[in-house]
């Protein structure tokens, strides 16, 4: 709560600052088509007490089973949270292969191509070890968002879910055969698939209450029939010369 709290309170000020000085900020998930987008990339951590219990001295990569089972749950959740990670139309056009923004589900150690990166322990760092999910974007809802993404990782510990092998080469680089053979699933392609992965969620159903899961998906389901029902700029020099 404290982080979306400060999170909505920097947009404003970012916002204000950028305005006086006669310049707009914007936190547009893929402002430019030629460049990469812009991430909210949301690092996390699980404490008990003062204990980081993600951290496991007894585990090779130093990685928990506690937190290879929340990682394992965010795997397992994370199509149908895409919606409230990445809520606008727009935000499907910076998850694309050939981007720094990941497009498929998997993780890695440092890697910054994957879904989720796991940056590296340092000895004597045992507080900073975390876990990075790269594909949320501003646009969202942090209070929402934050919220599903913790029911996601909790749900994972709660059934002890079990995690897949880390990535071990660049997954975009794969042709669609072989990541169908490794079983990598791709992150929704638009906002209209996002909807139908969430439709059916009772995880999210359950984090968020009927009411203002079945508001937020209405909502979502009006903003994209606008989308595919307007005529754009392109279309129409596109179409129009040959008519």
């Amino acid at each position: 709560l404290t982080m979306a709290d400060g999170l909505m309170t920097f947009r404003l000020v970012a916002k204000e600052i950028a305005s006086k000085h006669g310049v707009h900020a914007t936190f547009m998930p893929k402002p430019l088509a030629d460049r990469n987008g812009s991430g909210m990339h949301v690092n996390m951590s699980l404490f008990k007490g003062e204990h980081n219990a993600f951290f496991s001295a007894k585990e090779q990569d130093r990685l928990s089973p506690l937190a290879k089972q929340f990682l394992a749950g965010i795997l397992k959740h994370i199509r149908e949270l895409t919606v409230v990670t990445n809520p606008w139309v727009n935000s499907y056009k910076r998850l694309m292969p050939g981007f720094e923004a990941p497009a498929y589900v998997t993780w890695a150690f440092t890697n910054r191509s994957d879904l989720v990166r796991v940056p590296r322990y340092k000895p004597g760092k045992e507080a900073a070890l975390r876990l990075e999910l790269r594909s949320p974007d501003a646009a969202c809802n942090p209070y929402l968002s934050f919220a599903a993404i913790l029911a996601a990782g909790l749900d994972g510990i709660q059934s002890k879910a079990a995690l897949p092998p880390a990535a071990k080469t660049n997954v975009a680089s794969l042709s669609d055969e072989e990541r169908r053979k490794q079983k990598i699933e791709q992150l929704p392609r638009d906002l209209g698939e996002a909807i139908e992965m969430a439709e059916g969620s009772s995880l999210l159903k359950k984090a968020f209450g009927d009411h203002t899961f079945n508001s937020f998906l209405n909502n979502k389901r009006l903003e994209w029939e606008k989308y595919r029902t307007a005529v754009t700029d392109f279309e129409r020099q596109t179409y129009l010369p040959m008519l």
